[in-house]
C-alpha cells in the first residue's frame, strides 16, 4: 500500500497562505520539505502547481483540477481530474505527497497515512486554511521546534501525526 502524506505548513488558527501565496518565509522549512518529497510524487490542486515559478526539481507533479481541458507539456507533469485518479496514478508507489491547497488536504484527509505538519507559531491572514487535526483520528509521534532566529521570523514545530491505532 502506498503511504500518503500529508506535507504542509500552517499558522496557529491553521491559515495556509492568502492570495495563492505563503505568509511567512521559513528557509529551514522549505529544506525539509525539499529533502522529504525529492524523489517522490507530489500530489497538488492546479493554483498551488501555477504558484510554482516551475515544476520542483527532483519530483513527480499530479496536478488535480476539474477543468478537462486542462494540460501541462512538462515531463515531469501529469494531470487528473478527481481524487479517485489521482490515488489510482500512485497506487504502485512506494509513498506520495499531498501538498496542497486547502481544498486538496480536505479531500485527502481520509486516504492519508501520515501527516507532517509545519505549525509556524503566529497568525496571519488567510484565504486558504488546512483542515483541523482530529486527535481522535491521529497520533502526535514527534515534535521538533524551531525558535526563531536571523532567518527565521517566527517560532515553528515540526509535527508529525499518525493515525491512531
Amino acid at each position: 500500500m502506498t503511504q500518503l502524506i500529508i506535507i504542509a505548513a500552517a499558522g496557529e488558527q491553521n491559515e495556509l497562505g492568502r492570495d495563492n501565496d505563503l505568509p511567512w518565509h521559513l528557509p529551514d522549512d522549505f529544506k525539509r520539505f525539499k529533502r522529504i518529497t525529492s524523489g517522490h510524487t507530489i500530489i497538488m490542486g492546479r493554483k498551488t502547481f501555477e504558484s510554482f515559478p516551475k515544476p520542483l526539481p527532483e519530483r513527480k507533479h499530479l496536478i488535480i483540477t476539474r477543468d478537462t481541458n486542462y494540460s501541462t507539456s512538462h515531463p515531469d507533469c501529469s494531470v487528473v481530474h478527481s481524487v479517485k485518479m489521482a490515488l489510482a496514478a500512485v497506487e504502485n508507489l512506494e509513498k506520495a505527497f499531498v501538498i496542497g491547497g486547502g481544498e486538496i488536504y480536505h479531500q485527502f484527509m481520509p486516504y492519508a497515512t501520515a501527516i507532517e505538519l509545519t505549525r509556524v507559531h503566529a497568525s496571519f491572514e488567510a484565504d486558504t486554511w488546512f483542515p483541523k487535526i482530529d486527535p481522535e483520528k491521529w497520533e502526535l509521534v514527534a515534535r521538533e521546534h524551531h525558535p526563531p532566529d536571523e532567518r527565521h521570523q517566527h517560532a515553528f514545530t515540526y509535527l508529525s501525526y499518525k493515525p491512531q491505532s
